[in-house]
């Protein structure tokens, strides 16, 4: 057998250890940023490895083989590991060390609030750089980040957390269309849905004493970011936390209808995760947006 052929397919034990992780060919590929395709491939490359396979299908379910748990089993603690040093020793052999990854859940969030102000942060602590990407995978000890922000998931390793946001909800709209109106608007305003945050609509309805037939229901949009455009334009109205539309209110652009404002429940956190390259700006950062989430309430007058 030519020598190649024994080489230990690396890249394809790293797909099925994400495959394990995540139970689906499917979610493996979202979280790798690559096509079922792709992963399918390197799956079928490791079963050709083994001569056996890894994973089984049981309907319309993926479950790994017994085989499959228990090399995924042997195999992942010892993958984390590499990872980790690995990323850790070329961040530290970057010339670039004042730098620090922010991986958030809430795309709106920073889209809205947080990554408008990151030059404020920059400018106090001497030019820090800070990067910002977004995911709604649950994070993992190989990846590439040293604070996560979030309100739906937690970090699975040592991490420093903070309180940053007990999440209020209320409904806003353009001034065009909603200046001096009371809560009855919402029987004849259409009001938008967010399919990312079923629970959001329900939660307030409940707070205001109000069901769905009470209300006019409007057009659907993934995110509260791709919904505020068209609350701002349109005659529409739309319930979301106030923590992203709080600079939209203060500059004039939406008007929160008087007696709206309710708590959802939910509880922004911050994890400065204890393996960050830069573990005291990551502390320092989620200080810091502890800190400025507290100033963007808006004031109950508005």
């Amino acid at each position: 057998m030519p020598a190649e052929h024994n080489d230990v397919p690396l890249n394809a034990i790293r797909v099925f250890v994400t495959i394990a992780r995540e139970g689906s060919v499917t979610r493996a590929a979202r979280t790798l940023g690559t096509t079922q395709s792709s992963v399918s491939r390197y799956l079928s490359v490791l079963q050709d490895y083994f001569g056996t396979d890894l994973v089984e299908r049981k309907g319309r379910r993926s479950e790994l083989t017994e085989f499959g748990r228990l090399f995924v089993n042997t195999i992942a603690e010892p993958l984390d590991t590499v990872c980790f040093t690995a990323k850790r020793m070329r961040r530290r052999n970057q010339p670039d060390a004042n730098r620090i990854v922010v991986r958030t859940s809430l795309s709106t969030f920073a889209y809205s609030f947080l990554i408008p102000n990151l030059q404020a942060f920059s400018t106090e602590m001497g030019g820090v750089i800070v990067d910002v990407i977004s995911s709604l995978s649950p994070p993992t000890s190989c990846d590439d980040f040293d604070i996560l922000i979030t309100r739906d998931l937690s970090v699975i390793e040592p991490a420093d957390d903070w309180e940053i946001y007990n999440e209020t909800l209320v409904c806003v709209g353009s001034p065009n269309h909603v200046a001096g109106k009371t809560l009855s608007i919402v029987h004849s305003m259409p009001v938008l849905n967010i399919t990312s945050r079923p629970d959001v609509l329900p939660t307030w309805l409940r707070a205001m004493n109000l069901t769905s037939k009470d209300i006019k229901s409007g057009a659907r949009y993934d995110h509260n970011y791709l919904a505020l455009p068209a609350v701002i334009t349109g005659k529409c109205l739309l319930v979301a936390p106030e923590i992203i539309v709080s600079d939209l209110v203060r500059g004039g652009i939406l008007n929160v209808i008087p007696g709206s404002r309710t708590p959802s429940g939910m509880q922004y956190r911050a994890y400065a995760v204890d393996r960050s390259g830069n573990p005291e700006i990551a502390r320092a950062f989620c200080r810091w947006v502890a800190r400025l989430c507290k100033k963007a309430a808006i004031p109950e007058a508005v």
